[in-house]
């Protein structure tokens, strides 16, 4: 059964995300860490789930952290050959500052990790850019999304992998299309009718 993932850190809109592209209830909270184990949602022959979160969670100790990044990596190492798309959520209003951060402190940051990770297990992977509403400057903002994530700028020049929404305002176009475009791809039209 073909799978879809939404990965992310906590609290970047994975959960709204996915109940604005399916319609479906999905638990979504206003502190980070609601969603601590992968949740499944079937659709027909198509499953949809939303990853924990993964990172910084503010009243989330260092080892529940660690355990459910173990979680995520497991499940996606494990079912990688099920996947279809990952799709990567990151926050449009914080993404860059939080990367900058990392790597000044020369770490790796925990997305730009998670990117290369489903790389490296040859998944199909876009970028959800959510809260789009809440910048000002959308190229300048997008540029530098593409940037730290190994992709020369423009950022248009990257629009099968970078998706820019806002799933709160239900503006979900964008990822809306790669979805489709995807599955469309991989011969299932017939599983088109589960993404609006």
């Amino acid at each position: 059964m073909p799978e879809i993932i939404f990965t992310g850190r906590s609290n970047v809109g994975k959960s709204s995300l996915i109940r604005a592209l399916s319609g479906k209830k999905v638990p979504v909270g206003k502190r980070p860490g609601v969603t601590l184990a992968p949740l499944r949602l079937r659709f027909a022959d198509l499953t949809i789930t939303d990853m924990p979160g993964f990172g910084f969670m503010s009243g989330v100790d260092e080892k529940k952290r660690e355990r459910i990044k173990d979680v995520i990596v497991k499940y996606i190492e494990d079912g990688a050959a099920e996947i279809l798309l990952a799709v990567l959520v990151v926050d449009a209003r914080s993404f860059s500052e939080v990367v900058d951060r990392w790597r000044a402190r020369d770490e790796i940051p925990v997305e730009v990790e998670m990117f290369e990770f489903l790389h490296e297990l040859d998944l199909d992977v876009v970028v959800a850019v959510n809260k789009m509403d809440n910048v000002s400057d959308r190229d300048e903002v997008l540029d530098g999304i593409a940037q730290r994530l190994g992709m020369f700028p423009p950022w248009r020049q990257w629009t099968d992998v970078i998706a820019p929404v806002s799933a709160k305002k239900g503006d979900v176009g964008a990822i809306s299309s790669l979805i489709k475009g995807r599955l469309h791809s991989a011969k299932r039209d017939d599983l088109l009718r589960f993404i609006r």
